[in-house]
């Protein structure tokens, strides 16, 4: 022990423990102690994710749970694949075997698995590069990217990738949802007012387009003519019922002494009591007849037939990149859901099996003939505080939509696509955040910097170059953050063992002794920093004998890095000034002893604590 010193540890003022000051604690630990694996935070799964205890109650609880959500998804799922240029039979087949895989696989007790908003604009505006909306060949394009983003997700859960959803920052996921929402909002101004892309009284409804005719807005009279205004007002009653439901529902309910705990399910229903409206004024006054009303028209009755999808390789490296960002956003949607949800029970999610419960679920939707699919937030909501317990739930929902396939879809013939319409605008109006982009704004301008890039490239290109640039520029930011690293000269706060920035603080430096502590894992980026730092401090304190680098803040060490301290040490010591380290981690301190690292720092030395090294060196001859 020749040549370390001693320091005390004080446990609740009464035990004291020496140890060397300046060598590593887990030298003085046994070799089985050294790495003791914590318990795993992943307990036993039970089938559909029953909790313990599940008793008929449960049951009965979640088929209610299950009979609401499906209330909700029948519209919505009809209103999606309406945005997504898919007959709305497609979305009603997306909730049928999908949500029950998932039930079978994923980790989440309340996630209701379906077509989503985001991912149906994105799968509208990939296929609508190469076909028609509707054709057959746009539709067999669907079940291709349903079947690759299954097939990613499941590669992803069984590599253990869980962790890719951390590559998508919060700031760029604000910009990608709120650019994608706007655009979802204006795509469906078409549907909601009846426009018309030919002569007036034409029936043609384009396709994805975010305004009408914008080239020709100076010729404003055509332009007008080719609104219904009968559409106009059925929608716009429509989209106006629904914001009056989001935001006094809930306060008449109230007035109505309506359990607190049932009010928010029973506004998420409106949308459904909206298409039994719509469909019944539009039949009783036969608005399709005699003013051109849009409607829904035939829905094949019955179950999808099951089939592969076209297997041509040309197709599937055509729409490679287009599945690769659904899959992507699909699956960082769907595990913030369940992680809001989960945390309100105290449950735990598992992101490698939300992988793989959404890769099923996705090859699910494809062999059914149904689009991609994932955790809508509205429906994984109202099934939350309907009171499922478990995925039982997802299987009574699904159920109950193939009894509504089967025997329903004829009375919906007269469901006016505007209504549809509304359903979209309203539900997709609450992924607007703009409290993101202030917060960013006034704490982070980098962060503010990503947010409005993503949102500005999904609006001027497309939904994947939008994620690409965010994603870009946040790495760019990151390298440039972490390449300038915060450097501080530390000292002692009165008579304490504790050291802090000189430029913060009154403290106490000592003669001839420089501590610097770095708050930054040292890499290739910023070793020239941390480099140019010290070679000043030399220059400006010719009485300079010792440096101590602080590494309390440094989680890693590159090879880049190792190499400029080695560096450092002969350049130093050629000015008779010598390097020593203190609190260094014991994963960094694992990876330097396997080098020479420590030999050539003699005869530096490396101290447990800044306190220790302080004494050592203020006493060192």
């Amino acid at each position: 022990m020749t040549g370390f010193c001693s320091t005390v540890l004080r446990l609740q003022g009464r035990n004291t423990v020496a140890f060397p000051a300046c060598l590593p604690l887990p030298r003085l630990l046994p070799a089985d102690a050294r790495n003791v694996a914590l318990p795993s935070a992943r307990t036993r799964r039970r089938p559909f994710n029953l909790p313990a205890g599940y008793g008929r109650a449960d049951f009965w609880g979640d088929a209610a749970a299950g009979a609401i959500t499906a209330t909700l998804l029948i519209p919505q799922a009809m209103a999606y694949s309406q945005l997504a240029g898919l007959p709305p039979e497609i979305g009603l087949y997306a909730s049928m075997l999908p949500p029950v895989l998932y039930a079978l696989v994923g980790s989440s007790r309340t996630l209701a698995v379906g077509p989503v908003a985001v991912a149906s604009l994105m799968l509208a505006g990939s296929l609508g590069q190469f076909w028609t909306a509707g054709s057959p060949e746009y539709i067999a394009g669907a079940l291709i990217i349903a079947a690759m983003t299954g097939l990613m997700l499941i590669i992803m859960g069984i590599a253990r990738l869980g962790v890719i959803a951390n590559f998508l920052s919060h700031p760029v996921l604000s910009g990608f949802t709120n650019a994608a929402a706007l655009v979802i909002i204006l795509s469906q101004v078409k549907h909601l007012v009846g426009y018309t892309t030919g002569p007036p009284g034409g029936s043609a409804l384009p396709d994805l387009a975010v305004l009408p005719d914008l080239a020709a807005l100076p010729d404003l009279a055509a332009q007008l003519a080719r609104i219904n205004p009968t559409t106009t007002l059925v929608g716009c009653s429509a989209a106006l019922f629904l914001i009056l439901v989001n935001r006094y529902g809930a306060r008449l309910l109230g007035l109505l002494h309506v359990d607190p705990s049932r009010r928010v399910v029973w506004t998420r229903l409106a949308p459904l009591l909206l298409v039994v409206l719509g469909t019944l004024v539009t039949a009783m006054f036969q608005l399709a007849e005699t003013s051109s009303v849009a409607v829904t028209g035939y829905i094949p009755r019955g179950l999808p037939a099951m089939a592969l999808p076209d297997l041509e390789p040309a197709r599937w490296a055509q729409l490679f990149t287009a599945a690769l960002a659904i899959a992507l956003v699909s699956f960082v949607e769907s595990l913030s859901i369940a992680k809001v949800l989960a945390a309100r029970r105290r449950e735990q999610i598992d992101p490698d099996r939300e992988l793989l419960g959404l890769g099923f679920a996705n090859l699910g939707a494809a062999i059914t003939g149904a689009s991609p699919v994932c955790g809508g937030f509205s429906r994984s909501a109202v099934n939350f505080e309907a009171g499922a317990r478990s995925q039982i739930a997802a299987v009574w929902c699904a159920f109950l939509i193939v009894i509504a396939a089967t025997f329903l879809t004829p009375l919906l013939y007269h469901l006016p696509t505007a209504v549809l319409a509304a359903i979209v605008m309203v539900s997709v109006a609450g992924l607007i955040d703009l409290h993101t982009l202030k917060l960013c704004w006034h704490y982070n301008r980098a962060d503010a910097a990503a947010l409005l890039v993503t949102f500005a490239v999904v609006l001027a290109a497309d939904m994947e170059s939008g994620i690409a640039a965010g994603v870009l520029l946040s790495l760019v930011i990151y390298l440039w953050r972490t390449s300038r690293p915060h450097v501080a000269v530390v000292g002692r706060v009165g008579n304490t063992e504790h050291f802090r920035n000189v430029e913060r603080h009154v403290v106490t430096t000592y003669a001839g002794i420089l501590a610097i502590r770095v708050d930054e894992s040292l890499y290739f980026a910023n070793t020239q920093t941390l480099e140019t730092r010290l070679l000043n401090a030399l220059a400006e304190q010719p009485d300079l004998r010792h440096v101590v680098l602080i590494c309390s803040a440094v989680n890693s060490i590159d090879t880049s890095a190792l190499e400029t301290l080695q560096n450092l040490l002969v350049e130093t010591r050629n000015a008779g000034v010598t390097i020593h380290l203190a609190e260094v981690k014991g994963p960094v301190m694992d990876r330097l002893e396997r080098t020479d690292f420590p030999a050539q720092l003699s005869p530096g030395q490396i101290f447990l604590s800044a306190h220790s090294a302080i004494e050592t060196l203020t006493h060192a001859p």
